[in-house]
């Protein structure tokens, strides 16, 4: 059997999205080992997996709750959200690759021991930025993208971040430059150090090398295939749906209620905004439905109305099989497992990839996205009751999320992450 050593980003999205690949893999016999981040600890080894865990900074005194340091970001950021992606570029995107390169060259010393001490069969990212310790160890190098698949820039997509149409390439180019002037410095002098750890360098204005084995998570329905064609390292998961999740019960408050049920999110980060999750629930409240809400990690500020249940963290990919309609910022994990579960979606996208999602789902017809800061109340509570009315797309998002389940995407990546590790 293999040593299989995965390394995500510390986000909720990337490590639950490794936690599904690497349970199934455990339960083959494999052993699998996460080089988590340091706030990680003890809940990986409660689901049966090796922790030898990194600090991305000096490490807090007190003990911090997982993914600490992105929850702390963003509330910090939060004004920065109401700005348009192409100035968001300056004031959050570029701020979110520093706050990563930081981290990157910190735990570089780390993860070299690690690997001295695990010696992986091979080694598997989902991150967005390169440690150059995992492509000079020389071992297999599988990249996992679970952010979006604009990742993989191409010219006949729209740029990464910006949200903008597919059909409308004409605010494409000012976008992109944009992006290079912002972006232009801090990727030279990342690469200068990339290459001065024994890495190869990185393509232009990238900030992570394409893996030996390349997987993204994207359901076929919402992909770019024909516009942005990808080499044959590159594979497609139609979902990656953990099955670690606690099971639940629905709370007697919603058993049997009138009214649709309907799931609201903005992931464990973007939930950190109090003040516009408080508005998006007592605009709910009115509605004459039932909702299940993630309250995330400033639980204890939020006020529910009456037809309301949550929780600081709920078991998501529980939940969404028994809802109507899904409310979310648009990060990868939740509009990949609510396509998976065959469900439309209202998009209020705040930052880096949820707008590119966002765009995606609206131009499709598969949901509606908002302007997360200025919708008018009537928008949001119409857009309730015109997805939850419209048996047309329901019905097939339904058989969409049917054939998403068959494709499994769970089980794919296992097999070619076996495949990757198993001697050539």
């Amino acid at each position: 059997m293999a040593t299989i050593l995965f390394m995500p980003e510390s986000a909720y999205g990337p490590t639950n999205n490794c936690i599904g690949v690497a349970d199934i893999l455990r339960q083959r016999g494999h052993r699998v080992v996460f080089a988590a981040e340091a706030s990680w600890k003890g809940k990986l080894t409660a689901l049966g997996f090796e922790e030898d865990l990194v600090d991305l900074a000096p490490p807090a005194e007190e003990e911090q709750d997982a993914g600490q340091f992105w929850k702390d970001f963003i509330r910090d950021t939060a004004p920065e959200y109401r700005k348009s992606t192409l100035e968001q570029l300056e004031t959050v995107t570029k701020p979110i690759w520093d706050a990563l390169i930081d981290g990157t060259k910190y735990c570089e010393p780390q993860l070299k021991a690690i690997i001295e001490r695990v010696r992986p069969d091979v080694i598997v990212e989902d991150n967005v930025i390169a440690f150059p310790a995992l492509v000079t160890a020389g071992k297999p190098f599988v990249r996992i993208v679970s952010c979006n698949p604009l990742e993989v820039k191409g010219d006949g997509v729209a740029p990464v971040f910006s949200g903008l149409p597919a059909d409308d390439p004409s605010q494409w180019d000012a976008f992109r430059a944009e992006y290079d002037r912002t972006h232009r410095e801090i990727w030279e002098a990342f690469n200068a150090w990339v290459v001065e750890q024994g890495a190869p360098a990185l393509p232009d204005l990238e900030f992570i090398h394409e893996g030996d084995l390349n997987l993204y998570v994207y359901p076929e329905i919402l992909d770019y295939t024909d516009a942005r064609p990808l080499g044959p390292s590159w594979h497609r998961l139609d979902s990656s749906v953990r099955e670690t999740d606690d099971n639940f019960l629905m709370p007697e408050s919603l058993a049997g209620g009138e009214g649709s049920l309907v799931y609201f999110s903005l992931g464990s980060l973007g939930s950190a905004d109090v003040e516009l999750m408080q508005r998006v629930i007592d605009l709910l409240g009115t509605t004459p439905h039932r909702y299940i809400v993630s309250k995330g990690p400033l639980h204890e500020e939020i006020k529910l109305a009456d037809n309301m249940w949550g929780a600081e963290i709920v078991p998501q990919t529980k939940i969404l099989p028994l809802v109507d309609l899904v409310i979310t910022h648009g990060g990868n994990n939740t509009t990949t497992e609510a396509l998976h579960f065959g469900k439309p979606m209202i998009l209020l996208p705040l930052f880096w990839d949820q707008y590119d999602n966002a765009q995606r789902v609206h131009e499709l017809g598969y949901g509606v996205r908002l302007s997360t800061y200025s919708f008018a109340d009537e928008e949001l509570t119409g857009a309730v009751e015109r997805l939850l009315g419209d048996a047309d797309l329901r019905a097939r998002l339904a058989a969409a999320g049917e054939e998403i389940r068959r494709r499994d995407g769970l089980r794919k990546a296992a097999d070619l992450i076996e495949g990757a590790a198993a001697p050539a």
